[in-house]
């Protein structure tokens, strides 16, 4: 089963789920509706078309947290047509570093899941991580993106995407990986129809230390 890497990475990020009236929250990982949005977007897809959000929901998502990010709050304040002012809280992680993964099964899923990681290299429309002004930093194309490997193996072979310390070979990392049945934390971010109509379903993810082998980049000899 083939997975496609993501690089999920800037300096505000907002993954939000339950969010009502003036507080905007975030989780502390990348939400299976932002990233499945993230990839709509680099494809061009409609609000209201909803066969791609479908398709890319019958994947399996997981997160390896590369740098967790630090939780902070936003206080925006506006005024109604009565001259009310009203406060809003929006949180946002700072600085934080995610490897986000898609595995796919289902031949159409697969076949989305192509499309996107060719979009991902001129997208469609701007990507934002969970709002339009969290502009990602490096961008959300991998080269190597593409792995023929299931989630678990991609998510654990692929280099850091921020080094360790020095001297340091082997690191732990946090993981956070969709379950295959009813085990673990519930999520209510599973998309089941269109952005437009935006109505959710539950899944469950596990979450798990794992050790992660650091790769050195090559350097150019001197000459």
């Amino acid at each position: 089963m083939p997975t496609l890497l993501l690089r999920l990475a800037g300096p505000m990020q907002s993954w939000g789920t339950r969010s009502r009236f003036d507080e905007r929250d975030t989780d502390l990982e990348p939400s299976k509706s932002g990233v499945i949005g993230l990839l709509c977007a680099a494809m061009g897809v409609d609000r209201a078309e909803e066969e791609p959000v479908l398709a890319l929901a019958r994947c399996r998502l997981g997160v390896r947290v590369d740098r967790e990010g630090v939780l902070r709050v936003d206080y925006l304040t506006a005024q109604d047509e009565r001259g009310a002012t009203t406060i809003s809280r929006r949180y946002y992680l700072a600085d934080a570093v995610f490897l986000a993964g898609l595995e796919g099964e289902a031949p159409e899923a697969v076949e989305w899941l192509q499309r996107a990681h060719r979009a991902l290299k001129n997208p469609v429309w701007p990507l934002a991580l969970g709002r339009k002004s969290y502009v990602p930093s490096p961008g959300v194309y991998l080269p190597g993106g593409w792995r023929e490997e299931g989630l678990e193996q991609a998510l654990t072979q692929y280099p850091l995407l921020v080094p360790p310390g020095p001297g340091e070979r082997e690191v732990s990392r946090r993981f956070v990986v969709e379950s295959r049945g009813w085990e673990g934390s519930l999520r209510m971010d599973q998309p089941r129809s269109s952005f437009a109509r935006r109505k959710f379903a539950a899944r469950y993810v596990q979450s798990c230390y794992r050790e992660v082998k650091h790769v050195p980049q090559p350097t150019a000899a001197r000459p």
